[in-house]
């Protein structure tokens, strides 16, 4: 798991920019980004997140999203959040759903796969089913 530590002073700018660092090496190694862009007056925000090809099949994904989560629902507390994912991009997907995002829809042809049109997913997450406690409080609180 990304240390927490290292997410504290990105995730108070404004829009939040959370930036994860894998640790398995004695250096913390940046692998990968991700930003909430939301919409304040409904309270929603749409999530983005970029990883670095070293990054991919470790989990680190699915970790990256769900302390998003986190800090969308316990932090900001907004009421749903949502993406777009390709629909070809099956790893995407899985990890976007371990962490708590449903898909709701899809846009038609709406995107490019290895040149190829294809459609894009739309997932949303709600607060009101993230369970667990929140690490990300807990880190800003010190409880």
């Amino acid at each position: 798991m990304p240390e927490p530590l290292a997410l504290v002073g990105q995730i108070l700018s404004a829009p939040p920019h959370l930036l994860f660092y894998r640790l398995d090496s004695g250096e913390p190694v940046p692998v990968g980004i991700a930003t909430l862009l939301p919409d304040h007056a409904v309270r929603t925000a749409e999530y983005i997140i970029m990883l670095g090809p070293e990054a991919r099949g470790r989990g680190l994904g699915t970790q990256a999203t769900r302390l998003t989560l986190d800090y969308a629902f316990h932090i900001t507390n907004l009421r749903m959040v949502w993406l777009k994912v390709l629909a070809p991009n099956k790893a995407g997907i899985r990890a976007y759903e371990k962490a708590g995002f449903r898909t709701v829809g899809a846009l038609r042809e709406a995107g490019y796969w290895l040149g190829q049109t294809c459609d894009e997913v739309i997932m949303d997450a709600v607060a009101g089913e993230f369970e667990g406690p929140s690490a990300v409080e807990s880190l800003l609180t010190g409880e």
